[in-house]
């Protein structure tokens, strides 16, 4: 299932402390967004202990029970960690991941609350989760019977809500600062092949492997951050995080470039961090510039006239990079006005460099 409606973690937050105590909701997302974090969080609002079933790992006597003679009749005994006395949020993660047989278990649980005699404590809570076909995780697809028992509803990563997240839970100040900067590498598609992608999950994962290395304590190689990266992350995301923290130490940031404190790099050793600039440089472009030229304040046409002397600057120094500030590849397109005023001005900004250097010599 793919809704054309998404919600982010706040809004999530609030559908489920509205709809959730009066109807099952199900929650669709890619892996690692935050999804069973988010029901944790919910259960610790409305003051409820959080009872997690992992739907692939399930067979359907794990939520019926299993029959007991009493007298001359018999009964189905639900599980102890189902069967409580006091009202709790019933997490059912990976729901669509259960085969046929268990989904059907779930019909009377879940639009019913009870399972055979036994019926949740009044204001239990039941919740489902699960990722989507395109996600290349492990889906089944959910019967109609299944859908039209509970509300749904899609979440999106959102990166103001995970860095507000990040910087109250520790997490490592280089992924933050990287994420801050590149808010668009915080989730990444799943891919077709078998290899780490980035996700809320995967970098809090990175976050902790570099605490365990002790960044930020003592000096790591280089090479130890390309491996910690490369191995949960996305690969292009990977190569930009190292290069990004290598840029921390030869303080080639970014800022200082745009205000004239600092040039591009230029050695051949320093090639890595200069692609991550020219990557970060993009993201600012599409960021800061708006779409029509009658909105641009004095502050941002400055920014402006800045960037077209900077890129002409880095296709001195790589003119693919400077190609690539300014291609559409990624499908996002620079506002229509800068791009031709890069087309009008860039050939005169030459002419005057090249004057300028031949007055110098």
């Amino acid at each position: 299932m793919n809704l054309p409606v998404t919600v982010n973690q706040e809004q999530l937050l609030d559908i489920l402390l509205n709809i959730a105590p009066a109807r099952p909701v199900f929650i669709w997302g890619a892996p690692g967004i935050g999804k069973s974090a988010l029901v944790e969080e919910f259960a610790i609002e409305v003051g409820l202990d959080c009872v997690s079933l992992l739907g692939s790992q399930l067979a359907p006597e794990d939520i019926i029970g299993i029959p007991q003679i009493r007298g001359e009749t018999s009964e189905f005994l639900p599980p102890r960690m189902i069967a409580r006395k006091e009202p709790y949020v019933l997490f059912l993660d990976e729901l669509n991941a259960c085969s046929q047989e268990v989904q059907k278990a779930f019909y009377s649980l879940i639009y019913e609350r009870r399972i055979g005699e036994y019926h949740l404590p009044e204001g239990s809570i039941v919740i489902g989760a699960g990722n989507r076909t395109q996600d290349a995780a492990i889906v089944k697809t959910m019967s109609s019977a299944l859908i039209n028992r509970m509300f749904h509803v899609q979440l999106k990563p959102d990166v103001k809500s995970w860095l507000s997240w990040a910087y109250g839970n520790g997490i490592h100040s280089w992924v933050t600062d990287y994420i801050s900067q590149r808010p668009d590498h915080l989730f990444a598609e799943p891919p077709k092949t078998e290899e780490p992608f980035s996700t809320p999950r995967s970098w809090h994962m990175l976050s902790d492997a570099l605490k365990e290395f002790g960044a930020g304590e003592k000096e790591i190689p280089i090479d130890t951050i390309r491996m910690l990266a490369y191995g949960s992350i996305s690969a292009s995301h990977a190569g930009m995080f190292a290069a990004f923290v290598k840029q921390l130490d030869n303080k080639y940031l970014l800022e200082d470039i745009i205000k004239g404190e600092a040039r591009w790099p230029e050695k051949a050793e320093d090639r890595d961090v200069l692609y991550f600039l020219a990557q970060s440089f993009r993201a600012r472009l599409l960021h800061d510039l708006p779409e029509k030229k009658a909105e641009i304040d004095r502050q941002t046409q400055y920014f402006a006239h800045r960037a077209k002397s900077l890129l002409k600057e880095l296709a001195q120094i790589n003119y693919e990079l400077a190609q690539m500030v300014v291609s559409a590849d990624d499908g996002k397109v620079l506002p229509e006005w800068f791009m031709i005023e890069i087309v009008r001005d860039l050939p005169r900004l030459a002419a005057q460099e090249k004057k300028k250097d031949g007055k110098t010599a």
